[in-house]
C-alpha cells in the first residue's frame, strides 16, 4: 500500500512537472517607428532563452506592425526586435503559466541614421521573405540601372518571368494587377505599371492572391482570386511631390522619353505619367539569368499619357484613372511550318508584314463607402474607346515535299513577281497566295458594378446584393485583295487561279447585365454556411456583309468605295446572328475557419439557356440549347506558422461549344481555311488542381517555395483537320477528344550565407504536356488520333557577392525538352537551351558607376543545324551622377557583339513552326535622368537619389528588315 502511494505521488509530480513544461503562453505586440509612429512591417521578432540567448521562436511583423509568437512555455526570455535602418531593441520577459496571453504593447524602434544611409548598399536586406501567403521582395537587394522602371526589377526576382507581351508570372502564377501601397495603380493595369513606375521609389514588392470585392467583403469565396503585385513606397515619400524624368537618344534612330510626377500625402495619391519610345521599352536584364530567346516583333513606337488618383478617409475610399495609349507598329516576319500527316507531311512558308496604328482611351473609377461598421457600398464604373488602322501583306506557299531540299531559302520564291521566268519549286508546289488588306475599326464599351453589403450581426451573418451592367459597340471594315494559284488541279474542274477583291464590314453590338444575392450564416463556432444566386443575361448581335469588287478593276483599297458597290453583296459569304444567353448560378459552400487551417467546400449548379437566330446565305435557323453545368471546388489552407503554409485548391469548370460550332454549316470565305460546324459536339469539363507550400527563416534569410499543378480536360474541343492535296488548304471541323492533360512543378530556394554578403538562389521547374489532336490520314481519308508529348526540365541557379561598392554575380540555366510524336516518331527531337553568364557593378569615386554583363545563350538538339547556335550577348553601361544626385547621365550599349536574334518556335500534336522577326538589338543610347522631390522629408530626398546598388538594363529592339532569312521548322 505504501509503495502504491509513493508511485501515485511520483506520477502526480511528473504530471504537474509536464504541465508546467507545456507550451501554453502566447506573446503578442506591435512595432512602430519612433519618429513617425508608422507601423514597421517585416521587422524580425525573436524570443531568446536565457542564459544562452538561443532562439526559441521567431516571426516577422505584419502589415500593421503586429506580431503573435507561437506558444511557448513559462520562463525567463529576451525579446529581440530588429529591422534594417533601426537600432535593435532587447526587452527582458518573465512568462508565467497564470498569464497565458502576454501582450508587450507597442514597441517603438529608433532610427539608426548611419545604418539607414547604408541600408540600400549593404547586403543585409533579404532578397525575399514570407509572411503567411505573401511573398515580400526587398527592392534594395536587387541591382537595377539608373532610371530603371519596375519591369527591370521584376525580371531579377527569383521565379519571375516577363514575356515579350509584358505579361508577368511569378512562381508560375500570372500577375493580374499592380497596386501601390494597397491601392490600384491605373486600374491595376500591369503593363502601365511595369513601364512607368521607377524603381527608386519602391521599397518592397509583395505578391499575394487578392480576393474579389465580393469575397473580400462577404467572406464568400467566389473563386475569382487574382495574383497581384503590391508595391510599398519608400519611407517618407508620402509627404510631398516627387518624380522622375528620363530622356534618351541613340544610334539606329532610337529614342525614348519618360516622365512621372507624383504627389503622395498620407492616404492620398496622385500620379501623372507621360512616355514615348520606339525601342519596344524592353530592357535586357541579362547576366545569363535564363535563356533570353526574346521576340522583339518589329518596331513598336508607343506614346502614353495618364493620370491616377486615390484617396481614403475612415468612411470613404475613392480612386480612378484615365489613360491614353497610341501604338505604331511595323512588324515583319519570315515563317515556315511543317504539318504532320500520317504518310508524308505538308510544308508551308510565308513572308508577312503588318503596319498598324492603334489608339486607346480608358477611364475607370472606384468608390467604397462605409457609412457605419455594418454596411459597405462599392461602385466601379469604367469606359473605354479604341480605334485601329491596319495594313498587312502576305506571301505564302504550300508544298508537298520539304522545299529546303531543293533551295536554300524557299521564302525567296513566294512573290509572284519572282516567279515570272524561273521556279525551282514548281514540281512540289501545291499553292501560292499573295494577299494584302486594309482594315479599320472602332470600339466603345462601358461597364459598371454596384455592390451593397450589410452585416446582420458580429458573428459572420451578412447579406449582399450585387449588380453589373455592360455595353459594347464595335465596327470593323476590311478591304481585301488576294490572288491564289493552285498547281495540283490539272485533272479537276477547279480553276487554277482564284482572285478576290472584297469589302467586308462586321458591326457587332453586345449588352449584358447580372443580378446577384449572397447570404452567409454562422452555423457553429468559426463555421459558416454560404449561399449565392446569380442571374446573368447576355445579348449579342452581329451582321457580317461581304461585297465583291472584282467588277471595279481600277478601284484600289484605301480610297472611297466605288459607286453602286452595294449591288454586289455576296450573300453566301455573309452571316447575321443574334445570340441570347441566360444563366442561373446557384452556389452553396461550407467554410471552416480554425487557428491552424481554413477549409472551404462548395458546389455550383448552373442551368443555362442559349438562343441563336442565324442566317447565312439561304440557310436560316432559330435554335435553342439548354444545359446544366456542375462545378465543384475545394480550397484548403494549413498554416504551420506565420511564415509557413500549405494550400491545396481544386475546381472543375464546364465549357460549352459556341452555338455557331453546333450548326451544320460550312464557311468557305477563305478557300485555304474552310470551317464546318458539328451538331454532335459535347460540353467539355476541365479539372484543375494546385498545391502550394512556402516557408521562411528570417534569421537565416532562407526561403523555400514550391508549387505543383495538374489540369485535365474531358471532351476537349479540338479541330479535326482534313488536308486537301489538290489545293493545300484545310477543312476544319470541331470534334470532342480525350487525353489532353498537363502537369507543372516548381521548387524555389534562396538563402544568404553566413555574413549575408553572399546570396544563392535556385529555381527548378518541370512541365509535362500531353497534347492530343487529329492527324489526317491520306490513305484512309479519315483522321487518326495523334498524341504529342513534351517533357520540359529547367533549372536556374544564381549566386552573387555584394558589398557597399561592388557586386559580382554568376548565374546559369538549362532547359531540356523531350518531344514525342506517336504517329510520326521520325519527327521526334530532344532540343535543349542553356545559358550562363556573369555581371558586375562597380561604384567608383566621383559619383560614377560601371555596369556590364555577358551571357552566352545556346541551342542544341534541333534537326536543322542553323537552329543549333550560340549567341554571346554583351551589354555595358557607364553612369555619372551630378547635382547632388538629382541628375544622371548614362551611356549604354546593347548587344555589343551583334549576335542576338529574334526567333520563335512552337510544337503541337499536328504542326511544328518557326518564325523570325525583324528587330534592332544592337545599338547605343545616351540617357539624361532628372529626379524631383519637393516638400518631402530627408529620407524621401535620399530615397529618390541615385541607387548605389546598380545593375544594367534598358530598352530592346527596333525594325530592321534586312538580314533575316528563312528558318526550317526543325
Amino acid at each position: 500500500m505504501k509503495k502504491s502511494t509513493i508511485w501515485v505521488m511520483l506520477m502526480l509530480l511528473c504530471s504537474i512537472s509536464a504541465l508546467a513544461q507545456n507550451k501554453v503562453i502566447t506573446v503578442s505586440g506591435k512595432v512602430i517607428e519612433e519618429d513617425t509612429k508608422e507601423p514597421v512591417e517585416m521587422a524580425a521578432v525573436q524570443l531568446l532563452s536565457l542564459p544562452d540567448s538561443t532562439q526559441v521562436v521567431g516571426v516577422v511583423t505584419n502589415k500593421q506592425g503586429g506580431f503573435v509568437l507561437p506558444k511557448v512555455k513559462a520562463g525567463k526570455y529576451l525579446l529581440k526586435i530588429s529591422f534594417i535602418g533601426f537600432y535593435t531593441k532587447m526587452l527582458p520577459l518573465q512568462l508565467a503559466n497564470n498569464v497565458p496571453v502576454k501582450n508587450v504593447g507597442t514597441i517603438a524602434l529608433k532610427t539608426d541614421a548611419v545604418m539607414l544611409s547604408e541600408a540600400v548598399i549593404t547586403a543585409e536586406a533579404p532578397q525575399v521573405s514570407i509572411v503567411e501567403d505573401t511573398l515580400v521582395y526587398n527592392s534594395s537587394a536587387y541591382r537595377t540601372p539608373e532610371g530603371a522602371m519596375l519591369e527591370e526589377l521584376v525580371k531579377k526576382i527569383p521565379g519571375a518571368e516577363v514575356d515579350e507581351s509584358g505579361n508577368v508570372k511569378i512562381n508560375g502564377k500570372e500577375i493580374k494587377k499592380i497596386m501601390v501601397d494597397g491601392k490600384e495603380f491605373f486600374g491595376g493595369d500591369v503593363k502601365t505599371g511595369l513601364k512607368n513606375l521607377p524603381v527608386n521609389m519602391i521599397d518592397k514588392l509583395k505578391t499575394y492572391d487578392k480576393k474579389s470585392d465580393l469575397a473580400r467583403i462577404t467572406g464568400i469565396d467566389d473563386g475569382d482570386e487574382e495574383t497581384v503585385l503590391d508595391l510599398k513606397v519608400k519611407k517618407g515619400m508620402n509627404q510631398g511631390w516627387f518624380g522622375n524624368a528620363d530622356l534618351a537618344a541613340g544610334t539606329e534612330k532610337r529614342y525614348s522619353g519618360n516622365l512621372m510626377l507624383n504627389r503622395f500625402v498620407d492616404k492620398t495619391q496622385f500620379s501623372f505619367i507621360g512616355s514615348g519610345n520606339n525601342v519596344n521599352d524592353q530592357g535586357f536584364s541579362g547576366g545569363g539569368g535564363g535563356p533570353r530567346w526574346r521576340r522583339n516583333n518589329g518596331l513598336n513606337a508607343t506614346k502614353t499619357l495618364g493620370i491616377n488618383f486615390a484617396t481614403e478617409t475612415p468612411k470613404l475610399e475613392t480612386g480612378g484613372s484615365a489613360r491614353y495609349n497610341y501604338r505604331d507598329a511595323d512588324i515583319a516576319s519570315i515563317n515556315s511550318s511543317e504539318r504532320f500527316l500520317t504518310t508524308g507531311n505538308s510544308y508551308s512558308n510565308s513572308n508577312n508584314r503588318n503596319i498598324s496604328k492603334a489608339l486607346d482611351f480608358n477611364a475607370d473609377y472606384r468608390l467604397e463607402w462605409k457609412p457605419d461598421t455594418m454596411t459597405n457600398v462599392l461602385f466601379r464604373p469604367n469606359l473605354s474607346y479604341g480605334k485601329t488602322n491596319n495594313f498587312s501583306e502576305s506571301y505564302s506557299g504550300t508544298f508537298n515535299q520539304d522545299p529546303y531540299s531543293l533551295v536554300a531559302n524557299p521564302n525567296d520564291y513566294l512573290d509572284f513577281s519572282n516567279l515570272v521566268t524561273d521556279d525551282p519549286l514548281r514540281d512540289i508546289r501545291v499553292n501560292t497566295a499573295n494577299n494584302n488588306s486594309i482594315s479599320k475599326g472602332n470600339s466603345l464599351s462601358a461597364n459598371a458594378t454596384l455592390q451593397y453589403n450589410r452585416k446582420l450581426n458580429d458573428k459572420g451573418r451578412n447579406i449582399t446584393f450585387r449588380g453589373t451592367f455592360g455595353y459594347g459597340d464595335r465596327e470593323n471594315n476590311q478591304y481585301l485583295q488576294s490572288e491564289t494559284r493552285y498547281y495540283q488541279q490539272q485533272n479537276t474542274s477547279r480553276k487554277d487561279t482564284l482572285l478576290r477583291n472584297q469589302y467586308i464590314t462586321t458591326p457587332t453590338e453586345n449588352f449584358n447585365y447580372s443580378a446577384q444575392v449572397t447570404y452567409s450564416e454562422p452555423i457553429a463556432k468559426a463555421t459558416f454556411l454560404q449561399f449565392s444566386y446569380n442571374f446573368q443575361y447576355k445579348l449579342s448581335n452581329s451582321d457580317k456583309r461581304t461585297y465583291d469588287l472584282l467588277h471595279y478593276s481600277e478601284w484600289e483599297p484605301g480610297v472611297s468605295l466605288p459607286s453602286g458597290y452595294e449591288e454586289h453583296l455576296v450573300d453566301s459569304l455573309g452571316k447575321k446572328a443574334e445570340y441570347r444567353y441566360y444563366n442561373h448560378d446557384i452556389t452553396t459552400s461550407l467554410r471552416f475557419i480554425r487557428e491552424k487551417y481554413q477549409l472551404s467546400l462548395g458546389v455550383s449548379v448552373q442551368p443555362q439557356s442559349s438562343k441563336l437566330s442565324y442566317k447565312k446565305g439561304d440557310y436560316m435557323i432559330d435554335t435553342v440549347r439548354n444545359v446544366i453545368n456542375f462545378t465543384p471546388n475545394i480550397d484548403f489552407r494549413y498554416r504551420f506558422s506565420k511564415v509557413s503554409q500549405l494550400r491545396f485548391t481544386y475546381n472543375g469548370r464546364a465549357g460549352q461549344p459556341s452555338m455557331e460550332n453546333l450548326l451544320p454549316i460550312t464557311d468557305n470565305s477563305n478557300p485555304l481555311n474552310i470551317t464546318m460546324g458539328n451538331p454532335g459536339l459535347k460540353p467539355s469539363f476541365t479539372h484543375s488542381m494546385r498545391l502550394f507550400y512556402n516557408t521562411y527563416n528570417a534569421e537565416k534569410q532562407q526561403g523555400i517555395m514550391t508549387h505543383a499543378s495538374f489540369s485535365m480536360t474531358q471532351n476537349a474541343i479540338s479541330n479535326s483537320t482534313e488536308y486537301i492535296e489538290q489545293t493545300g488548304g484545310t477543312i476544319n471541323r470541331p470534334e470532342n477528344i480525350d487525353g489532353n492533360w498537363s502537369a507543372f512543378g516548381m521548387f524555389g530556394y534562396n538563402t544568404a550565407l553566413k555574413n549575408k554578403k553572399f546570396t544563392i538562389n535556385t529555381f527548378s521547374r518541370v512541365n509535362y504536356q500531353n497534347d492530343v489532336d487529329f492527324l489526317f490520314n491520306r490513305d484512309t481519308k479519315v483522321n487518326d488520333k495523334n498524341t504529342s508529348t513534351a517533357l520540359t526540365l529547367s533549372e536556374n541557379l544564381n549566386g552573387s557577392y555584394r558589398n557597399d561598392w561592388f557586386e559580382f554575380t554568376l548565374n546559369g540555366s538549362i532547359g531540356y525538352v523531350f518531344e514525342r510524336n506517336k504517329l510520326r516518331p521520325e519527327s521526334n527531337q530532344q532540343p535543349y537551351n542553356y545559358s550562363y553568364g556573369a555581371s558586375t557593378n562597380i561604384t567608383l569615386p566621383w559619383n560614377m558607376t560601371v555596369s556590364t554583363n555577358m551571357a552566352n545563350n545556346s541551342r542544341r538538339g534541333y534537326s536543322d543545324p542553323s537552329m543549333n547556335r550560340d549567341e554571346l550577348i554583351w551589354n555595358a553601361q557607364l553612369a555619372q551622377n551630378f547635382l547632388k544626385g538629382a541628375a544622371t547621365v548614362s551611356f549604354e550599349m546593347y548587344d555589343i557583339l551583334r549576335q542576338q536574334t529574334n526567333v520563335s518556335r512552337s510544337l503541337t500534336a499536328s504542326m511544328r513552326s518557326v518564325s523570325e522577326y525583324n528587330g534592332v538589338n544592337s545599338y547605343c543610347m545616351v540617357h539624361f535622368i532628372y529626379r524631383l522631390n519637393i516638400f518631402g522629408n530627408k529620407a524621401a530626398r535620399d530615397g529618390m537619389g541615385p541607387r548605389d546598388s546598380r545593375g544594367f538594363g534598358g530598352p530592346g529592339s527596333g525594325y530592321n528588315r534586312g538580314g533575316m532569312r528563312g528558318i526550317r521548322p526543325h
